[in-house]
């Protein structure tokens, strides 16, 4: 198969480039190669494909570029927690403008075919249980008590202590920041373009991805990358809360792996499916942080309490759908790809870029 890569210079995206590679495809390479992602330039293993260095919103573009591709894997985007509303426009833009005209050009050049990188913070808080009320969905958390240290959210209900369980990926989408709602308008856009044309998507909403080439020294990179960074200037890494929020840490290869099985599954059951791409192995950020630093032989981490606006408290997902419908389970174990990542190669940006 020729399959078009958008971002596929990218952390994730090239990983899913030279596994298409392995596997005997045609991976076509397009990224924009933003600054905040990539530095000064492309990264040494675009020279593996067949690469175009231009915007997923350049509809003259990708007008050359479908013709005789069979399927669209569509990494292309901004991502992160950002830093702060004025960041709203370019994630606008490169998310969800860049998501349209992309589908667009899809349906001029009759390639019915998508897979795109979702994203868990479409859900907002992960699954919660009341012993009382059983299933409850918390509202985002106040100010006062995130200064105060009370950390976990309480029954929308009654106020009583929740369990936190496995989200699963019929639980109503509640995204609560600029980033997570263009992720679930991309969803929605590509739904649509389904639904109008006959065509297929698969959503695969990755967890906390982690793994070489991610960028670092960024406010757009993730916590495990803030962490390595710290721990290489000789400092603690500094964990927010008290350390015991939950997530779920899939190692890149195995997001790579996901891809690639969508890529060449049959057509999902709905227009658009979504599957969590995950490890189905619950970690606090807390012992992210500790891990690492044993591994590096660093300083242990520091605990610093208060929270980012929009930040959730738990969220780790169910696996079963993606295993299910795309026989996907992830191979890398969480203790065993926190040492690699100890000196995995990271992609460093431009000093000063956005």
């Amino acid at each position: 198969m020729r399959i078009l890569v958008t971002g596929g210079s990218g952390f994730i995206g090239s990983h899913v480039a030279d596994l298409l590679a392995a596997r005997g495809h045609r991976p076509l390479v397009l990224d924009a190669l933003l600054r905040a992602a990539h530095g000064d330039g492309p990264p040494p293993w675009t020279a593996d494909h067949e690469t175009v260095h231009g915007d997923v919103r350049d509809a003259d573009l990708l007008a050359r570029l479908l013709p005789g591709v069979d399927a669209v894997c569509h990494q292309a985007a901004m991502v992160g927690h950002g830093v702060d509303p004025f960041d709203a426009p370019d994630y606008a833009a490169h998310n969800d403008l860049g998501t349209a005209v992309l589908l667009a050009e899809m349906h001029r050049a009759r390639v019915d075919r998508l897979v795109l990188a979702g994203s868990m913070v479409v859900y907002g808080e992960g699954r919660y249980d009341c012993d009382r009320h059983g299933t409850v969905r918390p509202g985002p958390r106040v100010l006062v008590d995130l200064a105060a240290g009370r950390y976990e959210p309480g029954c929308p209900r009654c106020g009583d202590p929740l369990r936190p369980g496995l989200v699963d990926e019929d639980a109503p989408t509640d995204p609560r920041s600029t980033y997570a709602a263009t992720k679930l308008a991309q969803e929605h856009l590509a739904a649509a373009w389904a639904r109008q044309t006959g065509g297929s998507v698969w959503s695969l909403r990755y967890h906390n991805v982690f793994g070489p080439r991610m960028p670092r020294d960024t406010p757009y990179a993730g916590v495990a990358s803030i962490f390595r960074s710290a721990l290489e200037r000789g400092e603690a890494p500094r964990v927010m809360e008290d350390g015991a929020q939950l997530r779920d840490f899939v190692h890149v290869t195995d997001v790579a792996v996901a891809n690639v099985l969508a890529l060449t599954a049959p057509a999902p059951p709905a227009a658009l499916t979504a599957v969590n791409v995950c490890s189905g192995e619950p970690h606090t950020v807390g012992e992210l942080a500790t891990e690492l630093a044993a591994a590096m032989g660093g300083p242990a981490p520091e605990i610093v309490g208060g929270a980012r606006p929009g930040d959730v408290r738990h969220v780790v997902a169910d696996p079963a759908r993606a295993r299910e419908l795309l026989g996907f389970h992830a191979a890398v174990r969480f203790a065993d790809g926190v040492r690699a990542f100890a000196t995995d190669p990271l992609r460093a940006p431009a000093a000063g870029s956005a």
